[in-house]
């Protein structure tokens, strides 16, 4: 197999994310961020970026365990709130999801992890009222390739920052700034359920499908050459299919044209647009 690096220059990639997050969020009239801490690698190196843009004042952790929820997940979001020094609220969203799952008794794992979800954003948005700040996204450049989220749920941000740097990355870059040894060296898992981890779900490991898809999305290799690369040629085609069938999460709703200036057509402007 060719070699990949998938290495970063880690000071160069800390400013450049948290410069994105101070000007993004200072452009919307704002100063201020809310964070959905899961306990995770991927939300706790979002909410060490924001507190490097904008203050530890100034971002805002928002726990929202279920009632299955693991403990260590709780324990491991403190352990980053504790070093951080910022304002945090545990919020349990077993009452607000439980009357949805009563009502259909053969109801999946996977639909209710969507509704969790789902109503986990619901929470981070009214809590972006009331703390005035904008919804920081989680989000890895792996999981949006692979559509590995919760459309209107997890995936569902005002800004994210972490969103081009694969798996691998992001621990690269969360051990550079420090971010808690068992939040980094856990086994990656959204905590839907007991003993759920996301490479179980999905099939691989992060670090096999990270090589792939930055062979066939930065260095535009096609299936084909990505197996004379070395890899095998059905989890090639499986990753491939996977990318392609969740391009819709990655996109605006298609709006049908019916005239001259459509919007996401040709009423097309920047973010800051009027301001």
């Amino acid at each position: 197999m060719i070699d990949i690096n998938l290495s970063i220059n880690t000071d160069l990639a800390r400013e450049i994310l948290a410069g994105f997050i101070k000007s993004e969020i200072t452009r919307a009239g704002m100063s201020r961020a809310v964070i959905g801490l899961s306990g995770g690698i991927d939300s706790a190196l979002s909410c060490a970026l924001a507190v490097e843009a904008l203050g530890k004042e100034n971002v805002l952790a928002v726990r929202m365990p279920y009632k299955a929820s693991s403990k260590d997940s709780l324990d491991h979001a403190q352990l980053l709130i504790d070093q951080l020094g910022i304002p945090n609220k545990t919020i349990e969203i077993t009452g607000m999801v439980e009357p949805l799952f009563k009502l259909d008794p053969q109801i999946t794992k996977m639909r209710m992890g969507n509704i969790m979800a789902r109503e986990r954003m619901i929470v981070l948005y009214d809590q972006s009222e009331v703390f005035k700040g904008l919804v920081v996204g989680t989000g890895n450049k792996t999981e949006i390739l692979l559509g590995y989220s919760t459309l209107y749920g997890d995936s569902a941000c005002a800004i994210n920052p972490i969103g081009d740097l694969y798996k691998t990355q992001v621990r690269q870059l969360s051990r550079a700034m420090n971010i808690p040894a068992p939040i980094i060296d856990k086994a990656p898992s959204a905590d839907l359920w007991a003993g759920q981890t996301d490479e179980d779900e999905l099939g691989f490991t992060y670090e096999d499908v990270d090589k792939l898809l930055y062979l066939l999305v930065d260095q535009r290799y096609s299936p084909q050459e990505a197996v004379e690369a070395g890899f095998s040629e059905k989890f090639v085609n499986a990753v491939a299919t996977r990318v392609r069938r969740n391009q819709f999460k990655r996109m605006l709703p298609p709006i049908a044209k019916v005239s001259n200036r459509t919007v996401g057509y040709d009423f097309l402007y920047l973010r800051d647009w009027g301001t």
